[in-house]
């Protein structure tokens, strides 16, 4: 479930049971994702029996029994070891994520679908230009996210650019401020994926973030998937 909670399809995952076993083990899997070149293995896990702490009550001349008042005896329990490979899973992220898209506009995009708790940038503040006001609103605005979140500040070149630089690092949020908002105080929240748009007011921004980012929220919209 922990593989699965990073979103990245039940179908890209499969269990691979092991023939040949240690001879203290009495079974053993490895779970394995599909890279772009073959399913590899990312997690190890072995049924140790009761190999280990009976060994050690055996040299140690020490009881390491459980009493289970269910079955009113004692006994040695199991060990069941895992071992996740770090690199492997470094992988297993960017290389899913990782997608070349073309538009219907028939330009092309670069996006790094990266699940939105593992971005490394939660949002980006874009003022539309650098003048009449906007860059000082947006400042003010990646000061109260920072509080939270970890938000990235980019006034360079067209909105249209920062958009495809944000998409090529996978951010998963960018907040547009432009002449409207100094009107109404509302701001433009584009989302990675979708590249849908929406308005919505600067006070609400922090949930808006929240809500894609933050692990209980990700975990409840996983389970609802």
């Amino acid at each position: 479930k922990w593989h699965l909670s990073l979103g990245m399809g039940s179908e890209n995952y499969r269990f691979h049971d092991h023939e040949k076993l240690a001879h203290y083990a009495d079974a053993a899997a490895d779970i394995e994702f599909r890279f772009p070149f073959g399913f590899k293995e990312l997690e190890g896990i072995h049924s140790r029996t009761d190999f280990d702490l009976a060994s050690h009550e055996k040299y140690s001349g020490k009881k390491l029994q459980y009493f289970d008042p269910d079955r009113n005896e004692s006994y040695v329990p199991y060990v069941v070891e895992t071992s996740i490979g770090l690199d492997r899973m470094f992988l297993s992220v960017l290389s899913h994520a990782y997608q070349e898209e073309t538009l219907e506009n028939n330009s092309s995009r670069v996006v790094l679908k990266i699940p939105a708790v593992l971005a490394p940038i939660k949002a980006a503040v874009l003022p539309l230009v650098k003048k009449d006001g906007l860059p000082q609103i947006a400042q003010k605005i990646v000061e109260d996210l920072r509080w939270e979140f970890n938000v990235a500040y980019d006034e360079k070149d067209a909105v249209g650019r920062r958009y495809r630089r944000q998409d090529a690092v996978g951010t998963p949020l960018c907040i547009t401020v432009d002449h409207q908002t100094l009107e109404d105080e509302t701001v433009t929240v584009r989302y990675r994926d979708s590249m849908e748009q929406k308005r919505v007011g600067i006070p609400e921004l922090s949930q808006i973030v929240r809500s894609e980012v933050d692990m209980k929220h990700w975990l409840h919209k996983m389970d609802t998937v």
